[in-house]
């Protein structure tokens, strides 16, 4: 549990928790689109990127977060404002739930669930409510189309996203992400067991497969069909404006930061590293955090780095993408999966 090693009531352990999870999605948020939207990506274009509010344009996000602030919140005089309103923070709640079963360390975690990656892929397909709810609600026909777009793009997708998550389960035997980090961590190579057996040696088809699959679900380019900008002018976000952009914002790249965490557990052995305690200790949960916020951002750097190097696919391009090579794929990498375990 993410808690002092004191005995605290219930409501203090809560409490801690909830804290815990609203500083670290806008603070992922802010590590994020500071280094790979703001500057990575600027370098990869031969520019620097923002660089006048603070020193190398550091304080950037701050300045766009007071004006995202100072706007006024505007709806269209036919939308529904109850669900309009509602929407963003649908989609915004189903980052912070993402949070809840990231281990960063033996017990730096908020709920340690037996069903860990199962809940986390259950509740990243409640942003799709609220993609849909923005789009309807919008009394706009580019945002109603953005959205109906988002939620066919995410049915689609969420089926290689969930495959390519059922060859770890299988091979590590539980759906427990602290289960899935110690089953890596006490694999072997050949025998041997020096750096354990980090499961993107044994699922590289399956790794891959979630890299674009999560693509898709953040939605962003090469996928980012329902939010294009040259034909349905920002899609299902065309009517927002002010704090109510922002949790879309928000949402996208929290989410973009704690899918990559999940990729880090999952194939690249998590918090752990060769020397770390398993059961626990202050050096494992002071350790720990930081060596998953390392692999996680390797992982970011590689989503981020397909999000600037293809152009847009088309609606059809990317249907057929996922249901005839991305799913018959997954489905093939579980029957390996499945032979390699019942034989070895």
């Amino acid at each position: 549990m993410l808690t002092l090693a004191l005995e605290l009531a219930y409501w203090q352990q809560l409490t801690i928790k909830v804290l815990a999870i609203l500083i670290i999605v806008p603070t992922a948020t802010v590590v994020i689109v500071q280094t790979f939207l703001f500057k990575t990506m600027a370098h990869m274009q031969s520019r620097l990127g923002p660089m006048e509010a603070g020193p190398h344009g550091l304080l950037q996000l701050v300045a766009d977060g007071a004006k995202f602030v100072q706007k006024e919140l505007l709806a269209p005089a036919q939308a529904d404002r109850r669900v309009f309103a509602l929407a963003p923070v649908v989609v915004l709640l189903s980052t912070f739930l993402l949070f809840v079963v990231i281990p960063a360390g033996p017990s730096a975690v908020a709920e340690d669930l037996d069903i860990g990656i199962f809940f986390a892929l259950a509740v990243s397909s409640i942003s799709v409510l609220g993609i849909l709810m923005a789009g309807w609600s919008s009394a706009n026909k580019y945002a109603l189309m953005g959205g109906l777009r988002a939620a066919g793009q995410l049915i689609a997708y969420e089926l290689p996203l969930v495959l390519a998550v059922v060859g770890v389960v299988i091979q590590a035997g539980t759906l427990s992400l602290q289960g899935i980090v110690a089953a890596q961590a006490e694999g072997e190579i050949f025998g041997v067991g020096l750096i354990g057996l980090p499961f993107i040696f044994t699922q590289f088809v399956g790794f891959a497969l979630f890299l674009v699959a999560t693509q898709a679900e953040l939605t962003q380019p090469p996928f980012d069909m329902p939010i294009a900008e040259s034909e349905l002018v920002a899609g299902y976000q065309v009517e927002y404006s002010g704090l109510r952009f922002l949790f879309f914002y928000l949402g996208e790249f929290g989410a973009a930061f704690a899918f990559s965490a999940l990729a880090a557990t999952m194939f690249l052995g998590g918090w752990y590293v060769p020397g770390l305690d398993l059961d626990g200790g202050l050096v494992s949960n002071l350790v720990g955090p930081g060596v998953l916020f390392a692999k996680t951002m390797v992982v970011a750097f590689l989503i981020f780095w397909i999000r600037f190097t293809y152009p847009r696919l088309r609606e059809d391009q990317l249907q057929t993408f996922a249901w005839k090579y991305l799913i018959p794929l997954s489905l093939a990498n579980i029957l390996l999966t499945g032979v390699f375990k019942v034989a070895f």
